[in-house]
C-alpha cells in the first residue's frame, strides 16, 4: 500500500473547508475540521492496533481489545464507523463519540475537541456534516498509511491556510514559519532538555524546537514540552498537533499565564532550559492589578504598565529559565524604547545583564499586522566573552517585499542567525554596544541609536518611526 503524500493530505484538507464555506464562517472552520481530522486519525489508528492484535493472538478478539495494545480508549459508539452510519441527528452522534473518547481517556485527551455546537442544526445541517464525514472517509489514516510527522506538517499547512482566510485576527494564533525557524536556531534546543512557551497558541514554537534536533540528528523524543494557552480553540488545536506530530511526552495547559501561571515546582513557579515565545502584543487587560503583589516574584524589574503587557510576558519568561536558561521572544519595537515604567523595567533588565542581542525584522511579516517586530535573546548566565555587552542586529532589510505582505525568506533568516553567531560589528546592519554605552542613551534600545544606517543622528527616531510604521 502506498502511503499519502503530502500535497495529498493538503488537497485533502482544504475540501473539507471548501465543504464548510457557506453556512460556517471562515475563522470558525478551524473549531470543526481540526477535532474530525484527529477523531478519524484516532479511529484509523485504533484499528490498525485492533488488527495486529488480532493477528498476534490467532483471532483473540477479546485479547485484541485489551488497553495496553492501544494508544486511546475507544468506547462502544464511539468510533467513526458508527458516526459514519448515522443519517439523523448526525451532529449529536459527533458530540456523543467525541465526549465518550474524552471521557474514557481523561488523563490525555479530556476536553481536547474543544466546545464546538456540533449538534446545531441551523448551521450544521445534516447533509452538510454527511458530506464532511464521507470527504473524511476517502483515506485511512493510520500508521502504515500515513507518518505522524507527515500528518502534522498536513496539520501545520491547515493552520496557516486558515491564518490566510481569516487574516484580521490570525496574528493571534500563526507566527510566520520563517520567524520561527529564526527563533529556534537562535534558542538551539538539545536532547533533554526542557522547552517552555507560556502563549503557545497552536504549538508551533514547540514543535520548531522538534524539527531543530530532528535536523541535527538529536532524539527529539528525550524533550520534555510545556506549553500555556488562554484560548480554548487554540490550546485543543496545540495539543492534537503535538499527537498527530507523534510527541509524547509534552503538556500543554489551558488558562491564562500572565494571572495564572501552570506550572509549579513546590511553591515556586518552575523553571525551563528553553523559553520561547511570541506573545500577543501590548496586551491591555493583562493582569496588572495582581503584579504588584505577585506571589510568583515575576515583577523582579518592576510593574508593567496597566495597559501593555509586554514587560509582564517577558519578566515571566525571565523568570521561567533555570539557572542556565535561555529564551527568544518576539515583541513590538515600542518594548525597546517606550518610556515611564516600561523604561525602568528595561534599565533593570540591562543592569541585570540578562540581555545578550535585539533583532529587528522588517515590517509587515506578520497576519493582520503591518508593524515591525523585535527579538530579543536573554540568557541567564552570557558566555564571558558577551558579559557586559548587547548585540544588535538591523534586519528591517532582509525581507523579500510583497505586494500585500513581506516575507522573510530562508536566506533572510540564515543571514540573521550568521550575524547573531559571529557576534561582530558590520558595517550598517550589526552593532556590539556595550551596557555603558545603552546606559548614556537612558536605556532606549532602539536600534537605529546604535546601527548606524547612513540616517542622520537627530532625527534617527522620527526615521525609525516613518521606516517601520509607514512602509
Amino acid at each position: 500500500m502506498k502511503k499519502l503524500t503530502l500535497s495529498q493530505l493538503e488537497q485533502y484538507l482544504s475540501k473539507a473547508a471548501w465543504i464548510l464555506k457557506g453556512p460556517v464562517d471562515a475563522s470558525d472552520f478551524k473549531v470543526y475540521i481540526f477535532p474530525l481530522l484527529f477523531f478519524k486519525r484516532i479511529s484509523d489508528v485504533y484499528d490498525e492496533e485492533y488488527q495486529n492484535a488480532l493477528q498476534e493472538s490467532g483471532g483473540d478478539v477479546e485479547y485484541a481489545q485489551l488497553p495496553e495494545f492501544h494508544r486511546f480508549v475507544l468506547p462502544d459508539g464511539c468510533h467513526w464507523n458508527t458516526v459514519r452510519e448515522t443519517t439523523t441527528y448526525v451532529g449529536l452522534a459527533i458530540e456523543q463519540a467525541l465526549r465518550g473518547i474524552e471521557q474514557a481517556n481523561q488523563e490525555f485527551l479530556y476536553g481536547i475537541f474543544g466546545d464546538a455546537q456540533w449538534s446545531n442544526k441551523n448551521k450544521l445541517s445534516d447533509r452538510l456534516l454527511t458530506d464532511l464525514i464521507e470527504h473524511f472517509s476517502q483515506y485511512n489514516l493510520s500508521n502504515s498509511n500515513v507518518d505522524a510527522d507527515l500528518l502534522g506538517q498536513a496539520y501545520e499547512y491547515l493552520i496557516k491556510h486558515f491564518a490566510d482566510l481569516t487574516n484580521k485576527k490570525a496574528g493571534e494564533f500563526y507566527t510566520p514559519r520563517s520567524v520561527v525557524h529564526l527563533l529556534g536556531l537562535i534558542l538551539d534546543p538539545h536532547e533533554g532538555e526542557t522547552i517552555y512557551d507560556p502563549a503557545c497558541g497552536t504549538g508551533g514554537m514547540l514543535l520548531e524546537c522538534v524539527a531543530h534536533l530532528k535536523e541535527n540528528n538529536e532524539d527529539y523524543r528525550t524533550l520534555k514540552l510545556y506549553g500555556q494557552e488562554k484560548n480554548l480553540t487554540s490550546s485543543s488545536i496545540a495539543r492534537m498537533n503535538m499527537f498527530l506530530h507523534g510527541i509524547e511526552d509534552f503538556q500543554i495547559a489551558r488558562g491564562d499565564t500572565l494571572r495564572n501561571p501552570a506550572f509549579f515546582e513546590g511553591d515556586r513557579i518552575r523553571s525551563f532550559d528553553c523559553v520561547i515565545a511570541n506573545p500577543p502584543f501590548s496586551l491591555k487587560e493583562w493582569g496588572a492589578e495582581n503584579w504588584a503583589n505577585d506571589p510568583f516574584g515575576r515583577n523582579l524589574a518592576g510593574v508593567p504598565p496597566k495597559g501593555n503587557g509586554d514587560m509582564a510576558w517577558v519578566q515571566h519568561m525571565i523568570k521561567s529559565m533555570n539557572s542556565t536558561g535561555r529564551m527568544t521572544v518576539v515583541l513590538p519595537h515600542g518594548a525597546l524604547f517606550r518610556k515611564g515604567a516600561e523604561g525602568k523595567i528595561r534599565e533593570a533588565l540591562i543592569k541585570m545583564d540578562l540581555l545578550e542581542a535585539v533583532i529587528g525584522l522588517g515590517p509587515n511579516i506578520f497576519y493582520g499586522t503591518q508593524l515591525a517586530a523585535c527579538v530579543m535573546v536573554f540568557k541567564q548566565n552570557k558566555e564571558a566573552s558577551k558579559k557586559g555587552k548587547v548585540l544588535f542586529i538591523d534586519g528591517a532589510d532582509q525581507v523579500r517585499v510583497g505586494r500585500a505582505q513581506n516575507f522573510l525568506e530562508k536566506e533572510h533568516v540564515q543571514q540573521i542567525f550568521d550575524w547573531y553567531e559571529s557576534f561582530t560589528d558590520v558595517e550598517n546592519y550589526v552593532q556590539v554596544v556595550t551596557l555603558n554605552d545603552i546606559e548614556e542613551n537612558d536605556f532606549n534600545l532602539n536600534i537605529p541609536r546604535y546601527v548606524d544606517t547612513f540616517e542622520p543622528e537627530e532625527e534617527i527616531d522620527d526615521i525609525f518611526v516613518r521606516r517601520f510604521f509607514l512602509h
